[in-house]
């Protein structure tokens, strides 16, 4: 019987997802806020990267599930205590098990079926000649290496298929269900239409690229393999989770500070807006990734005094990596809480706010009330834009050395083992390839997916467009 295993992190994904559902409920309840969030999804451009982060975030949540497999008993003999392995695996290491297990010896290109360095190899008659070794798993299921494009071939177009016909039946069901809803309930002639083929096509799309992966990478090595003959593609899957966590997490802790100094800096003036000024110029004058090394090497010191708390590989990467995620978050909300400051500054002297202070009301209710509504619009394009900010500052910290702990799958571990890499010749280009494509993809989405937030909650944007 498998061992849950539970940690920080998985708790706080878990949470997320509870509080983005609750919110979702919610927001049911606000025609206002539902409008803008429909204006969002109308944009054909804002439905396609909102799939692509969905399916990121699926498989963060995949990978967040983890457990401990129970040892084999010595000699066939039972035990009395089931002794469990020190490995911690997940969800996705079961479902990316053929890319994981097909490992080589040394490095290998993408879909090739021979090492990519020669070696020592002993002919029928003694003799030692050097040539490139066959790889013991990729192509081994090849009689002969000029089978491997038809091979290739017809793989892919089975996948294909395959893709397609697994996407077709989440798009039935909710086309069947959008069909019965239409049917009761006819929507507001002002509505502007949801894209549906713009998601449709992003699942289908989605769909025959993880059929494809999950069908070639049993028989080949779809983008090579590293220095120790691990697949790459497992490693820049495996990354997606410290990508996206450490962008949420990080952001998070980011947003209490920066939306309460800066309110408060811009609502109440006097002392409160000096210490607040005083407090966020201090700390960017101090060199940002200076003080994100010192914290991170504070946090090393910590882990090798306490080791006894750290009994597991898996608690130690998870430790630094939420303390990463609050260093980052704790060192970078100065920007937002300058532009919620002087927002609040302008918003506080209009009309209808002077009104409510000649009214008596209180400055809790106003602020509730009119500062943050008319200020929400900057909060929410900053989440997005600090999202990109922070997976892209997780690599270039691990690229320095700082960044999450090097036993941990993430992009920037992958790109700062590149740069022995790309200095050989030939050169290994297939690592830093697979990160940066996946990167890029995540933050290319979250960029498309701000600037709809943006068109949408903005109130100037939004005038100008009606």
């Amino acid at each position: 019987m498998m061992l849950p295993v539970f940690l920080w992190s998985d708790v706080l994904i878990y949470g997320l997802i509870a509080c983005v559902t609750f919110f979702l409920w919610q927001l049911r309840k606000n025609p206002q806020a539902k409008k803008r969030w429909h204006g969002v999804f109308a944009s054909k451009v804002g439905m396609a990267s909102f799939v692509v982060i969905l399916f990121y975030i699926l498989i963060s949540l995949l990978d967040s599930i983890h457990y401990r497999e129970p040892l084999p008993a010595l000699n066939g003999v039972a035990q009395q205590e089931v002794a469990y392995s020190s490995d911690v695996k997940s969800l996705l290491d079961v479902v990316l098990h053929p890319l994981h297990s097909a490992n080589e010896s040394t490095y290998s290109a993408p879909f090739a079926l021979h090492s990519f360095a020669k070696e020592n190899m002993t002919a029928a008659n003694g003799g030692i000649y050097r040539d490139f070794p066959r790889l013991k798993n990729a192509g081994s299921h090849l009689a002969d290496v000029s089978e491997r494009p038809w091979d290739i071939l017809w793989r892919s177009a089975l996948a294909i298929l395959l893709g397609l016909l697994i996407a077709a039946v989440p798009i039935g069901l909710h086309r069947y269900f959008r069909h019965l809803r239409q049917a009761r309930k006819k929507p507001a002639a002002s509505a502007q239409p949801l894209p549906w083929n713009v998601a449709y096509g992003s699942v289908c799309i989605i769909s025959v690229i993880v059929c494809w992966v999950l069908c070639l990478g049993e028989f080949y090595h779809i983008l090579g393999t590293d220095k120790v003959g691990s697949d790459v593609l497992y490693q820049s899957i495996k990354a997606i989770r410290t990508g996206v966590l450490i962008g949420t997490l990080a952001t998070l802790v980011t947003l209490p500070l920066a939306i309460i100094l800066g309110i408060s800096a811009g609502y109440f003036k006097g002392w409160v807006d000096d210490v607040v000024q005083y407090t966020y110029t201090t700390l960017s004058s101090i060199p940002g990734i200076l003080l994100i090394a010192a914290s991170v090497l504070l946090i090393d010191v910590y882990i090798e005094t306490h080791a006894e708390q750290f009994n597991l590989t898996s608690l130690r990467s998870d430790f630094k990596f939420l303390a990463l995620c609050a260093i980052l978050g704790l060192t970078s909300w100065t920007g937002l809480c300058r532009m919620l400051r002087a927002e609040t500054l302008k918003v506080s002297q209009l009309d209808y706010v002077q009104a409510a202070h000649a009214f008596g009301v209180s400055h809790r209710r106003v602020i509730a009330k009119h500062i943050l509504p008319n200020v929400t619009h900057l909060i929410l394009i900053a989440i997005v834009l600090d999202f990109s900010m922070f997976v892209l500052a997780e690599a270039v910290l691990s690229y320095i050395g700082v960044g999450v702990d090097p036993d941990m799958y993430s992009w920037g571990n992958m790109i700062n083992a590149a740069r022995s890499e790309l200095s050989r010749d030939p050169v290994v280009w297939w690592s830093v390839t697979a990160a940066f494509i996946l990167m890029f993809t995540l933050v290319l989405a979250a960029n498309l997916f701000s600037d709809e937030v943006r068109n949408a909650f903005d109130p100037n944007t939004a005038q100008g467009g009606s």
